[in-house]
């Protein structure tokens, strides 16, 4: 697939052209280290550049008028950050590594290129940040709506199936990096109830826990208490032809 991760990703729903798979090539061309920690993308700041994820994970998140903060989406490899500057001058969220991380930055310009030439590839963009905004809506919806333990089954369940089509999930086990304040960020729960969730998770056998590695022992019930609708699947009968 050459060295574009997201020409990897898009070719899960499509077979890319040659002119599509090289035009995304040229939006990796060059790599950005940062740290775990570093701040990306700041809420309320102009943003200079999107980025791919090339490896690493990052999270947006949004402060709240109480100072809390609510931690929108998890990012992973061949995600793309800062669409929200194709919108509005502004970044409406700030972008976090959770892990050291590998970005591939490209200007604004770039993509005004890419949608130009590329019809198809737009389409899928927009596809893709159509089932982002869908997911988040279930999570919102999750965390209105239902009990603490549903909430974080159901953050497993997106994490477990996102890493999964990236092949980044093996024999039902995921590299889960992340501190009890962050999936409580992302849940709305406080640290002390989402350690108390998970250990229930795993005293009823639905998960196994090594370190950072999790292992999903029971999806479907998993996934069945927690209602979590996979948004994985995209439907691309609509899109233009190749270029």
């Amino acid at each position: 697939m050459g060295g574009s991760c997201l020409a990897e990703r898009l070719s899960h729903y499509v077979r890319l052209s040659a002119g599509e798979q090289e035009a995304l090539d040229r939006l990796e061309e060059q790599d950005r280290a940062f740290r775990r920690g570093a701040v990306i993308i700041r809420e309320n700041e102009v943003p200079r550049e999107l980025y791919i994820v090339r490896s690493g994970w990052l999270h947006s998140s949004v402060v709240l008028g109480n100072g809390s903060r609510q931690i929108m989406r998890f990012h992973f490899k061949s995600d793309v950050l800062g669409l929200p500057l194709l919108a509005f001058a502004d970044s409406p969220e700030t972008v976090t590594a959770v892990t050291d991380v590998v970005l591939c930055p490209f200007s604004r310009d770039r993509v005004a290129t890419l949608i130009a030439d590329h019809p198809r590839l737009a389409a899928l963009l927009v596809a893709l940040a159509i089932a982002a905004r869908v997911s988040l809506a279930d999570r919102l919806a999750s965390i209105g709506r239902t009990a603490a333990r549903a909430r974080v089954s159901s953050l497993l369940c997106e994490i477990h199936a996102r890493l999964n089509m990236l092949g980044l999930a093996e024999n039902g086990a995921i590299q889960l990096p992340l501190t009890q304040e962050e999936i409580g960020d992302a849940t709305g729960l406080t640290s002390v109830h989402v350690n108390r969730m998970m250990r229930s998770l795993v005293e009823d056998g639905l998960i196994e826990r090594q370190g950072s590695q999790l292992r999903i022992l029971d999806k479907a019930r998993l996934c069945a208490d927690a209602n979590y609708v996979d948004r994985s699947v995209l439907e691309t009968s609509w899109m233009p032809p190749p270029r």
